[in-house]
């Protein structure tokens, strides 16, 4: 009985990252959130099929199964508020290019949850498992060549190839984040 109350300890602990993979950086005392004056929130709804078993104890409980909950909430395509970016960074540069077209601070929240997913942002991340490269893990990353010569090295030519590949495919960051919500990958 009581290892299984520990596993599921341990899967509950999983599910806080899978809910909010943000809780370590919202833990800390240099995140901030930025609401325009006047903008509502998005609204975010969470619905659970009936559970197949559970344990409850003095009113608290756990219940199963977890997948049901993580499905749910990716399903939802909700990303939340992006902080201004740092002045010269890959997210400043693709704010400014998502706004010389004409694309709101929504497009840009999905850019960044969809980005920090895949590679943090990193301009040198590499997938071992895939071969994927890159701040849009581009597969092979040599594709990004078609941006610029200096692909491997430079984020702004990274954003720029990702950008392309995002509108030719999913015509928005946040087309682009919920099917990367639904499925998995963009």
């Amino acid at each position: 009985m009581l290892q299984g109350i520990g596993v599921l300890a341990v899967a509950g602990c999983m599910l806080v990252n899978v809910v909010d993979p943000y809780s370590g950086v919202t833990a800390s005392q240099y995140f901030t959130v930025s609401i325009k004056d006047g903008a509502d929130l998005p609204s975010q709804t969470l619905s659970v099929e009936a559970a197949s078993a559970g344990v409850t104890r003095d009113s608290y409980g756990v219940i199963e199964p977890v997948r049901a909950v993580a499905a749910a909430v990716s399903a939802s395509a909700f990303a939340p508020p992006a902080a201004a970016p740092d002045p010269g960074s890959a997210q400043a540069y693709a704010l400014s290019v998502l706004t010389s077209r004409g694309l709101g601070s929504g497009e840009f929240d999905c850019l960044v949850s969809l980005w920090n997913k895949e590679s943090g942002w990193r301009y040198n991340a590499y997938n071992a498992g895939s071969g994927a490269y890159g701040i849009a893990q581009a597969l092979p990353g040599s594709k990004m060549a078609s941006a610029g010569a200096d692909w491997a090295t430079n984020a702004n030519t990274q954003v720029d190839w990702g950008l392309g590949y995002i509108t030719a495919r999913y015509g928005t960051p946040c087309g682009a984040w919920s099917h990367s919500g639904s499925v998995g990958w963009y």
